[in-house]
């Protein structure tokens, strides 16, 4: 008896300005006196290039690629991930590197705020990843109106809250995490990070479908949502944005997780290729993809095993399973392939989601290969979609992708005949082997060298 205490809503009258009691000390005198400005008046005097807060390293440079060059002043940043992928460690590195660089006359604390851990973990895990930042400050705790009142001396450059779902308002009901909470926690970040011109970077839990908890309502507040995405048993991590008000969502940050922390992959392109001997009879079935993901190349090897006589299905990994059984229907109709006594197998080198049609071609080419038990060689790629008549067909961004193949030390590369004109301009040292349906791709590539 007694554990339980009576809540009517509306009833306090200090609940409907919770969230503007957290941050009232903040907001500028001046702010009753703010009129609308014209365009010409805001940006008058506003170097745009030195607007962003600049991120130096190699480390520094890719997640300003995702954000779209640095941080901007003011804005609401959400990182989402499933658990265990590197999100904390991530934004333990950037706060480090955001409290180094200072400029003239900036401030130079960056706070790093967690609900989940005591400053003493967070200090050993940043101590593990060898981040020494005199101007890093921890704090844990989960009230916002506590942390917004402690981190005002300070006057950071900039504040970061891991994680979201563990704050709370006191002015509103319920525990932190549910949807009331984590809607009303952002707003109030939100109107913070606008009044001060603070950055204010958000880690978030993701639910079983892949989703940030939380009310759908919580990635239209934000300014800039990402996402770090990353199979457990591999080290690859990948940073995309989905959301972004400065910038593009078509860039994409790769990094590997190491026991100091996550690495930039300088060299994202080779990352899913592995080494064979060129004499090699595992070669049989192995074909290389080249695709895009935002303004990213990579090289993909893909694999096939045709197994004749098999009373099973094959499977496939990293395919999707309607583009697979297209590609396999469009090799028997149009290529006359007899692979209706086979059980197909495909997989997708690296845990790599191939869902982009540019690697139709090579899976074409692979499944020939197994088929004809005929290896292809280890210096020739693949770039083209595959059309229901067995045509080949051009994708976009030809010349990026072949440039990159070049550079790997790649000899030849297979393309369909539309786009010869527009690569031959580029007077690569790689042989370019148009083609323009897969009987001329049979009889360019597993024919027997003289």
């Amino acid at each position: 008896m007694g554990t339980l205490t009576k809540y009517v809503p509306g009833s306090d009258p200090g609940a409907s300005v919770g969230s503007h009691h957290a941050f009232r000390s903040w907001i500028p005198q001046k702010s009753k006196e703010m009129v609308p400005q014209s365009l010409q008046q805001v940006t008058k005097g506003v170097d745009q290039s030195e607007w962003r807060i600049p991120l130096s390293g190699n480390f520094g440079m890719e997640i300003a690629r995702v954000l779209g060059g640095g941080v901007v002043p003011g804005s609401l940043i959400l990182v989402g991930g499933d658990p265990g992928v590197g999100k904390s460690s991530l934004i333990l590195q950037l706060a480090s590197i955001m409290s180094e660089n200072i400029g003239a006359g900036e401030s130079s604390a960056v706070v790093y705020v967690s609900g989940e851990e005591s400053i003493e973990q967070i200090g050993n895990r940043a101590d593990r990843m060898s981040i020494k930042s005199r101007n890093l400050y921890l704090y844990s705790s989960t009230d916002i109106e506590d942390i917004l009142d402690k981190i005002q001396p300070l006057s950071p450059r900039a504040l970061i809250i891991d994680s979201i779902q563990t704050v709370y308002l006191r002015g509103f009901a319920g525990s932190a995490g549910n949807m009331t909470q984590v809607k009303e926690c952002t707003s109030a970040l939100l109107r913070f990070a606008k009044l001060t011109n603070i950055p204010v970077i958000l880690i978030g839990h993701v639910t079983k479908t892949g989703d940030i908890a939380g009310p759908r309502l919580l990635e239209h507040i934000v300014d800039v949502v990402l996402y770090m995405e990353g199979e457990r048993c591999l080290s690859h991590r990948l940073l995309r944005s989905v959301k972004n008000r400065f910038g593009s969502t078509d860039e994409l940050g790769v990094f590997e997780m190491s026991g100091y922390g996550l690495q930039p992959v300088l060299n994202p392109t080779e990352m899913f290729l592995t080494e064979h001997d060129s004499d090699s009879e595992i070669l049989a079935g192995l074909a290389v993809a080249v695709v895009l993901d935002g303004s990213r190349t990579f090289a993909i090897e893909v694999q096939a095993l045709c197994v004749s006589g098999s009373p099973r299905n094959g499977e496939v990994v990293g395919i999707p399973r309607n583009r697979a059984d297209i590609i396999i229907s469009v090799l028997m109709k149009q290529a006359g392939l007899k692979l209706q006594d086979n059980a197909v197998f495909l997989n997708v080198v690296s845990g790599f989601m191939l869902t982009e049609t540019a690697g139709d071609l090579a899976i074409a080419a692979s499944i020939c290969s197994s088929f004809l038990e005929y290896p292809i060689p280890n210096d020739i790629a693949f770039i083209g979609e595959v059309g229901l008549g067995g045509e080949l067909r051009t994708v976009p961004r030809m010349d990026k992708r072949v440039l990159a193949i070049a550079k790997l030390g790649y000899k030849k590369c297979v393309v369909p005949k539309t786009s010869e004109k527009l690569l031959r301009p580029l007077n690569l040292e790689l042989e370019i082997l148009p083609c323009s349906n897969l009987k001329e791709v049979i009889n360019t590539v597993f024919r027997p060298q003289g």
